[in-house]
């Protein structure tokens, strides 16, 4: 044989394929189809033998069919004069007797990519819709779908569409399935496939017939079908039931998302679900496939910002496996500190401790860090863990200890005489830049709790020429006026060598403007300069703006069985972002809501200020201006309670934003509202620590009393109405 690539090569083939001899024999006929084939998937231009392989696709052997087939579809947008050809003869295939030969002849005529091919396939594909074999009939539906994709924005043809639509009721179940796929094909630009009430339930009577496959697309295609009545609800609900507990983990998803997305209106009822579809979603947690695993995990971790107890006592199975990924570790972790409660915490903290020292220093650090988000509700035992880290004496660790000190002294100020005592004892500090300036941030906002704070900071001066990072710098500025405000006999001579340094001699603009800002600002005054720099203490009432609520359903069953749960981006919306207020799921309390509220409240706008919802209000944003307004107005109202949701949902009436209230029981209970009025922000807090009264306090500039009066008021309404009708 020639060499490969060689024109020789063709020739020979060509010469092969057309000798009488080599063609009466059909295993030798067949061994150079085989080669002609090899050639082509190698990258072998092999078209000059385009008539000689449509002569080969007259046999009775399936095999040497495909093999032609695969050729003609390959060559055919090269060769459109000879294609024809190629198209008579597998025109004459689709009325084999065979129904293999047939099904296998539509399938690559559908597959030529050639300008005016709509002509010649149309009649074939027709006939294949009626089709007596099921094999011909699945290939001739999407068959439609392919002759739509070589014209798109031709009309589309009601009687093919029309016929379609009857094959839904096909006896095949791969028919039912391909012929909702080219349905939604074809329709794309009108909406899809319309799925009515008998369509839904002929689908629903015919899922135990499908494989696990069609049953999951089959069943993303129902949740376009709204039930009528809660009668008409339930029976769907009933044929689902079964599905949930499916042995597929995509089956039981699909159906535990279409079945949250009917119950919309019944939380009792989503509930039920979730907990029956808890099984399945933990198995993925174990299955073989790494890609699955995650899926699982980010998939839990989304039902658990509704049901954040629902895998309370299988908070073992998110324990690390040694040989799994990292991707999947930090999930795992995040998930386990969403678990911890009082029963488990020992055991949690345990295994949290062992990934610390992991030889991959970003999930050692990872792992430091959610025994801090553990530690701001079991502080005691959390320092202890983190105090004995400090000992191994390895840079990443010492920096990742640091700075969850840092955060933990702000969430929790009660640890802050334990924090500052390890970190006076501590022989090895840390050498990098984030664990560097976590450091500086204790120093100076606790120094006065630090006795060798001083002189831990002037190591820091010392080497400030040395220092590359700008972000470091300007903490070493922030850190040394802090400690001058507290200690400022034992800082003031560094302080003024350090301004000195930074304005003169510093190259980088940021630093030197922060400098200079601090000189001047000392220029008007210590007490000036504390004002500005010491900023509000941290405030433990307001955790509640930062710990976990129990979302309703409605705000992540969209993505749910989507990518949008495995994507990072979904991961910190939900760790940032504020949670969409609910709509009211009782009807009963949105009607004695619009009854009973009255006509001055609906008419605030007539008197100049007008309530709007807006913007979204980040819990970060709320708590900053919370803590820099004063309150303006205070007001107690006769207030025995009521559920959560309901109050969320009747403020929402009136255009007032619910950020976050306190778990249902606590006391006292807190809820933060905000709302917009004549162009400002109007913030509030609820405090519930009287069981008949709560109290409002509202935030605002001066200069915004009436709107605020018009706010107090508005809330007071809807206090008074829901205690009106829930008495």
């Amino acid at each position: 044989m020639p060499y490969f690539g060689s024109e020789e090569t063709v020739k020979e083939l060509k010469r092969a394929l057309s000798n009488p001899n080599v063609q009466a024999d059909r295993l030798r006929y067949k061994s150079y189809i085989t080669k002609v084939i090899r050639y082509m998937t190698q990258g072998l231009d092999v078209s000059a033998l385009f008539m000689d392989m449509v002569k080969a696709s007259a046999t009775v052997d399936i095999v040497q069919k495909k093999l032609v087939y695969l050729y003609m579809c390959t060559y055919a947008s090269d060769k459109p004069d000879l294609a024809l050809l190629a198209i008579n003869t597998l025109r004459k295939d689709c009325a084999d007797p065979n129904p293999m030969v047939r099904g296998l002849a539509l399938r690559n005529m559908c597959n030529f990519r050639m300008p005016g091919m709509t002509e010649y396939i149309e009649q074939p594909i027709v006939a294949g819709l009626r089709d007596k074999a099921s094999y011909v009939r699945r290939v001739a539906v999407l068959g439609c779908a392919k002759m739509h994709s070589l014209q798109p924005n031709t009309e589309i043809d009601g009687s093919l569409v029309n016929e379609l639509y009857a094959l839904l009721r096909d006896p095949d179940p791969v028919v039912v399935v391909n012929c909702l796929r080219a349905l939604e094909d074809i329709l794309k630009n009108e909406g899809g496939v319309v799925i009515n009430k008998p369509i839904a339930h002929h689908l629903l009577n015919r899922l135990k017939d499908l494989d696990s496959w069609a049953q999951s697309e089959v069943l993303t295609f129902l949740l376009r079908y709204c039930p009528r009545n809660d009668d008409e609800l339930f029976d769907i609900l009933s044929l689902l039931d079964p599905f949930l507990q499916s042995g597929q983990s995509h089956v039981a998803i699909s159906t535990l998302r279409l079945f949250l997305h009917l119950a919309a209106t019944h939380p009792a009822v989503q509930a039920d679900a979730l907990l029956c579809s808890s099984a399945p979603l933990l198995a993925t947690c174990g299955a073989a496939s790494r890609e699955l695993r995650f899926a699982g995990l980010c998939h839990i971790q989304q039902v658990m910002r509704s049901q954040p107890a629902l895998f309370n006592t299988h908070y073992k199975r998110f324990f690390c496996g040694y040989s799994e990924p990292s991707y999947i570790k930090f999930r795992k972790m995040e998930i386990l500190v969403a678990l911890v409660n009082d029963e488990n915490v020992a055991l949690v903290l345990e295994e949290m401790k062992s990934y610390c020292t992991d030889v991959s220093a970003e999930l050692a650090q990872a792992a430091i860090a959610a025994i801090g988000r553990i530690g701001r509700t079991y502080s005691e035992k959390c320092l202890d863990i983190l105090t004995g880290l400090l000992a191994l004496k390895q840079d990443h660790i010492t920096s990742a200890v640091i700075q969850t000190f840092r955060d933990l002294v702000w969430f929790c100020p009660q640890c802050t005489a334990a924090v500052c005592l390890t970190v006076e004892s501590c022989v090895d500090y840390p050498q990098d830049s984030e664990g560097k300036q976590a450091l500086l941030w204790l120093l100076g906002e606790h120094a006065d709790q630090i006795s060798s704070a001083p002189y831990l900071l002037e190591v820091y001066i010392d080497g400030l020429k040395t220092e590359l990072s700008a972000a470091l710098k300007t903490e070493i500025l922030t850190a040394a006026l802090k400690m001058f405000l507290r200690r400022p006999a034992e800082t003031q001579d560094m302080l003024g060598r350090l301004l000195h340094y930074c304005i003169e001699e510093e190259s980088d603009m940021c630093v030197r403007d922060r400098a200079l800002l601090y000189y001047r600002l000392l220029q008007r005054g210590i007490e000036e300069t504390r004002k500005v720099v010491t900023g509000p203490k941290s405030d433990p009432s307001l955790s509640v703006l930062t710990s976990a609520h129990e979302e309703p359903v409605s705000q992540w069953v969209s993505t749910f069985n989507t990518l949008g749960p495995l994507s990072a981006a979904d991961l910190q919306l939900h760790n940032t972002a504020v949670s969409a207020p609910e709509h009211a799921d009782d009807t009963a309390d949105t009607e004695l809501l619009t009854e009973h509220v009255p006509v001055s409240m609906l008419d605030i706008s007539e008197a100049g200020v007008s309530l709007c919802a807006g913007a979204a209000v980040s819990p970060e944003a709320f708590e900053q201006m919370w803590q820099q307004l004063e309150v303006l107005q205070r007001q107690t109202v006769c207030f025995s309670g009521c559920a959560a949701d309901t109050l969320q949902s009747a403020l929402q009436t009136m255009h007032i934003q619910t950020l976050a209230f306190s778990p249902a029981r606590a006391l006292p209970w807190r809820a933060y509202i905000y709302s917009r009025g004549s162009g400002t922000l109007i913030l509030a807090e609820l405090l519930h620590d009287d069981p008949e009264a709560l109290m409002v306090t509202v935030k605002q500039q001066p200069e915004h009393q009436q709107t605020v009066t018009a706010f107090i008021s508005v809330v007071q309404s809807v206090l008074q109405t829901l205690n009106t009708g829930h008495t």
